[in-house]
């Protein structure tokens, strides 16, 4: 074996040296440099102070303005939370623990720090699931005569949280476990390991198929079939004008949205599972510590391809900001009254037969 394994953690470098300590008690700086932790820490608190701020905002303009308040957007403030929590629960314990150069919260800390960041992760991707299903149903219209409502907005959104915690329990309770990985200064599932007792095969499984996989052929689908009737429907002017813009900006919204997921988790979800296929290899801290790391920048994608993307929300955000005024109303004024409704109207409207 190339790495060291020990009770609770694995340190990828060989012990012949006997220099490897437990990353719960000791700096790791036998791994990388000093500075390279004090990087990660830098990288960790500027996300900090750009995913906290922006989400936050989000929350606060869409409870502030009535008009905001509509079924897609609560799937939408759903993502903002997840976002929230692995801010809080994740990034700040990272800044920390960079600092010092190895996880000091021990045990407990590292299953706190890594149920945080994975249910964050876990939460926005069926978030996106959800969205994609929304999309198909009203852009598609599979259903006669369906609405959908705030109701089914509030059960998309309970199911997010069921599925990310159907993640994220089974390591605290033995089914599988949260180690420190990469530099050894955040955690994660175990990909690294069989050790015995915790089942880390079946688990790895499971959630590659059921938390990645399938969520990732739903998407696929109904994308596939948003684009194909949003062609047809051009072409045979169906709908008005002003209808099949706001379908397709919301549509593109959301698209944008899952291709921002993926550049920010594919990375992540091959290299942990070319670890666990690979298991015993040879590979330096730095190989899961660089996806690991940009993997949490999805925190900041979300809410920032809200703010571009939807004029409405745009609108309130900067109302909210200069204190009641939007001094770019007349810049902006045609364009939001046009499209006002485009992440409401279009999410909430009567589905008629096509």
């Amino acid at each position: 074996m190339n790495g060291t394994e020990g009770p609770f953690f694995y340190v990828p470098m060989s012990n012949a040296t006997g220099i490897v300590k437990s990353p719960y008690e000791y700096p790791q700086y036998y791994l990388v440099a000093p500075w390279a932790y004090a990087m990660l820490g830098a990288y960790m608190f500027f996300l900090i102070i750009i995913g906290f701020p922006i989400n936050f905002l989000t929350l606060y303009v869409t409870i502030e303005h009535k008009k905001l308040r509509t079924p897609l957007n609560y799937i939408l403030l759903n993502l903002a939370v997840a976002d929230l929590l692995m801010v809080f629960g994740g990034f700040t314990t990272t800044v920390y623990t960079s600092m010092h150069g190895y996880f000091v919260f021990g045990r407990l800390g590292c299953n706190l720090e890594a149920f945080f960041a994975t249910f964050g992760g876990i939460n926005s991707l069926w978030c996106l699931v959800v969205l994609s299903i929304e999309r198909w149903i009203v852009v598609c219209k599979p259903m006669s005569n369906f609405r959908f409502g705030e109701n089914h907005a509030i059960m998309g959104v309970a199911f997010t949280w069921v599925m990310a915690l159907a993640c994220t329990v089974p390591p605290l309770v033995g089914w599988s476990r949260y180690i420190p990985e990469g530099m050894q200064c955040s955690c994660g599932i175990d990909y690294y390991t069989r050790a015995e007792g915790f089942n880390n095969e079946s688990f790895v499984i499971y959630m590659f198929t059921v938390h990645f996989l399938i969520p990732l052929f739903i998407i696929t689908f109904c994308y596939g079939r948003l684009v194909c009737t949003v062609k047809e429907a051009a072409a045979a002017q169906q709908e008005s004008e002003t209808t099949q813009r706001a379908e397709r900006e919301v549509t593109r919204m959301v698209i944008i949205m899952f291709i921002g997921y993926l550049v920010a988790w594919l990375p992540y979800a091959s290299v942990a599972w070319y670890i666990f296929t690979h298991q015993g290899s040879e590979f330096g801290p730095v190989f899961m510590t660089l996806p690991a790391f940009f993997a949490k920048s999805s925190s900041c994608f979300n809410p920032i391809i809200y703010v571009c993307m939807n004029k409405q929300f745009r609108h309130c955000m900067i109302t909210t900001l200069c204190c009641g005024k939007n001094p770019f109303e007349e810049e902006e004024g045609a364009s939001t009254t046009a499209s006002k409704t485009e992440a409401s109207s279009v999410s909430s409207s009567s589905v008629s037969p096509a």
